[in-house]
């Protein structure tokens, strides 16, 4: 069975906060025995919010249905990946991503995600480099001048 999955862009667009609030009260008023779809709803609006901590909460519900509802895990799989991604765990959501893929080679969204992923992983890499790099020029500036100083004397 084929799901219709969402296209990461969609994560980005976060529900208005009444729309969001039905999906809350709706959770908090079905309690412990939450519905899996409820919680699945509710975890969906979360990581669309702007809010890192709903983001997190959003994960968090998702995770919570793939450990206890295996008959949802393969469903889980591509919101976990793009919750994680937009929270900037770029190795968890490459990880629930592949696993994604493994079952569904052709799965056009979790291509296109797994191509937003590398890119992500790519420009923070080049970053890194940078970083690294001016961190370690300006170390070698201060030692030459250290290293001067002390000739000096």
């Amino acid at each position: 069975m084929a799901f219709v999955l969402p296209d990461a862009a969609d994560a980005d667009s976060p529900l208005k906060a009444d729309e969001l609030q039905v999906l809350r009260a709706q959770y908090e008023k079905e309690g412990y025995y939450v519905g899996v779809q409820t919680k699945f709803n509710y975890a969906w609006g979360l990581i669309k919010s702007s809010s890192r901590n709903e983001q997190q909460e959003g994960v968090r519900l998702l995770s919570d249905i793939f450990r206890n509802a295996p008959e949802r895990r393969r469903e889980c799989l591509y919101y976990l990946a793009l919750g994680n991604y937009k929270l900037g765990n770029y190795a968890e959501a490459r990880r629930y991503n592949d696993l994604l893929l493994d079952h569904e080679p052709a799965n056009l969204q979790g291509s296109s995600l797994r191509g937003l992923i590398d890119d992500k992983v790519a420009k923070e890499g080049l970053m890194g480099v940078a970083i690294l790099s001016g961190v370690a020029i300006a170390a070698g500036v201060v030692g030459g001048m250290l290293f001067r100083g002390a000739k000096r004397r």
